[in-house]
Order: structure tokens, then sequence, then C-alpha cells
């Protein structure tokens, strides 16, 4: 809500950058937000509609793979052809919502040339005459990071990349403008990775923590014969939770070989 408000004439990035981190950090939030933005994108409110589609774009930049998966499929995209469609909100949506869910559909196409499902969606609307000609890409446009940027940020620690970067901003030719943009994103993409695994071992070791605990509390009871039969399930669902978490903490001790103190913990 805070992210979308429709009363604030500019985005707020830091709290859409906090919705990011949650969508990220939820191991429910990739399927939960595009149900969440879908229903903001349809708003009668022209400003809640544009900002709603800016968090859907900085979530497809900075959530990965399993949000990606989510907005491939057919079940979002048809949220988002609604808004232009005449048989659903096609007649009240304003054009500039219309024109900026086309972009996103078309970009989408180029980013996503796999996605089979998103060029059929985009195709669909051609030949039912919805989108008379493809939109144009600002390509030179240069996107600045979202959000105020750790100091262990890429940007500051890859020397190499943060020249190279520095001398294509300052160039007036449109193809370094072009490449600086791309070297933006890809330089956004690696820093949200690596904080979105930080923030992934960070909840998984609290929560491993918690259920261990938990469990030594309920045995301590077993032991003593002081346990219930909700207690006994409670006791059962946390050695299955713990189970499956145990692979999970295998896996991120291995990404974190380079970290001492992270693999201390």
């Amino acid at each position: 809500d805070k992210a979308t408000d429709p009363s604030i004439p500019e985005e707020d990035w830091e709290c859409i950058q906090r919705f990011c981190d949650q969508v990220n950090a939820d191991i429910e939030g990739p399927s939960l937000a595009p149900r969440l933005l879908a229903h903001k994108i349809q708003s009668p409110q022209e400003m809640e509609a544009l900002h709603a589609l800016t968090v859907l774009e900085t979530c497809v930049n900075n959530c990965g793979e399993r949000f990606h998966n989510e907005i491939a499929k057919f079940r979002f995209l048809n949220e988002l052809i609604k808004v232009l469609s005449p048989k659903y909100y096609g007649t009240w949506s304003s054009e500039k919502v219309k024109s900026r869910v086309t972009e996103v559909i078309f970009s989408w196409t180029v980013w996503f040339p796999q996605e089979v499902k998103i060029r059929d969606a985009y195709q669909m609307l051609k030949k039912q005459g919805i989108v008379k000609e493809d939109p144009k890409l600002p390509e030179d446009k240069i996107l600045p990071p979202p959000s105020p940027r750790p100091q262990s940020s890429i940007f500051d620690t890859d020397e190499e990349k943060s020249k190279l970067l520095a001398r294509l901003l300052k160039s007036s030719h449109s193809e370094d403008l072009q490449a600086a943009n791309r070297l933006i994103k890809s330089m956004i993409k690696e820093e949200q990775e690596k904080s979105a695994k930080v923030s992934r071992r960070v909840n998984t070791i609290s929560e491993v923590s918690e259920n261990v605990k938990r469990m030594d509390e309920l045995l301590e009871n077993y032991k003593r014969q002081e346990l219930s039969k909700s207690d006994q399930e409670t006791l059962q669902t946390l050695f299955q939770r713990c189970e499956k978490l145990r692979p999970l903490l295998f896996r991120l001790a291995s990404e974190t070989v380079d970290d001492d103190e992270a693999l201390g913990k």
C-alpha cells in the first residue's frame, strides 16, 4: 500500500526496495507479490496503477527466477491484459496506464525470449488490434540504482566496472549510454543476487535456531514424560521442518566458503 500510494506524486524508492526485500525474504513472496501487484495495476486511480507498474518492473530486476516464473504464467499475464482489453477494464483505464502495461509486456518479450507464454500473450494483443504497433523501449535512459547502496556495494568494490561505467556515462554517444544502461542493470542484478543470498542465509539460520531451541524444550519434557498429544505433534512438525532445512544449510554453507564469519554461524 505504501509503495503504490496514489497520494504521492513521485516513487518512494526506499519503500519499493523494502517490498522487493520482503519478496526475496518470504518463501511465498514470489507467488503472492504478482497477485497483489495485479490488483493495484487494475486500480481506477491512475497514480496507484503507475506506481504499481514501477514496483512490478523493479521486482523483475531484483527478485530473481522464481518471480520471473510467476509473471510468465497466463494467470498473471491475463490480469495485465484485462487492463488493456475493452471487455474488462480497457474502457476506463487511462491511456498512460495502458501505454505502460503495453511497454512492460513488450519489454518482457525482448528480455525473456525463452518465455513462450509472454510472446503468445503479446501476439494475441496485436492480433486483436488492442496493440497497434510495438512500443519503443527507452534504451538510452539511464536507470539509477533504486536505493541507497551499502558500502560493500559492487559499484564501489569493482573498480574496473566502476571506471568503465563513469567513462560511458560521460559520453554523448547514444550507443555508450545504452552500454552504460546494460552495465548498470547487470551490476544491480549481481548486487541484488548477493543481497538475496545473504538475506536467505540469515533467515534460514534464524529459523533453524528457533526450531532447534523449541525442539530441545519439548524433548526435555518428553524425557520427563510431560508431553501432551498436541506437543508431540508439534515436535513431529518441527522435526520434519528441520529435516527439510538440513540440505538447504549444506548448500548455504558451500556458497559461503569465502566469508569466514558467516560460515562460522
